[in-house]
């Protein structure tokens, strides 16, 4: 996730979407380093990312999985921890530096350096942008948090998490992934 550490510089979403700068994302205006990230949080990821790919192509469903990729919200240039596109999303914007829109599917890792109401507030800001599911993962609580425009379901160790909406049929004991 984000912490305070920003870049001082005139730069417009349209700039970042065009040669997104790497761990960077832009946040009210401001170039902001994504930076806090552990390496449970990178073992997670790539186990989270894995997982949906392997479900994605065994599923039949397809489409591409993709880790700190940029995108651009309704308010800001994200670079989700885990996103996921669509077949005919791929396609279109595949060969993009930047999506130009929402990822469908995302999940965010909490680090040890996020503010819960800024993780929480993130996850919203997917779903104001389209987003249809969203994964707000705390690993040290092991608490998952699978969020949709519907519904809000809370996972904790000893659950199976499973996507609502994109991914159908997708899903990941709690433990298996945040142990």
């Amino acid at each position: 996730m984000l912490t305070a550490t920003a870049i001082e510089e005139v730069f417009t979403p349209e700039d970042y979407l065009k040669n997104p700068p790497e761990h960077m994302e832009w946040v009210d205006g401001q170039l902001v380093e994504k930076n806090g990230m552990t390496l449970p949080h990178g073992e997670i990821q790539l186990n989270l990312g894995s997982y949906w790919r392997s479900y994605a192509i065994s599923s039949g469903q397809g489409g591409k999985v993709y880790t700190d990729t940029p995108c651009r919200t309704i308010k800001q240039g994200r670079r989700p921890d885990v996103a996921y596109l669509t077949p005919e999303l791929a396609v279109q914007y595949g060969k993009a530096a930047a999506l130009p829109m929402c990822f469908p599917l995302v999940a965010e890792i909490a680090s040890p350096t996020d503010r819960v109401e800024e993780f929480f507030a993130k996850g919203k800001e997917y779903l104001d942008s389209g987003c249809q599911d969203v994964w707000l993962v705390l690993p040290e609580s092991k608490w998952i948090f699978v969020i949709t425009q519907t519904q809000r379901l809370w996972f904790v160790s000893g659950n199976v998490a499973i996507t609502q909406v994109m991914l159908p049929g997708f899903s990941v004991a709690v433990d298996e992934l945040l142990d």
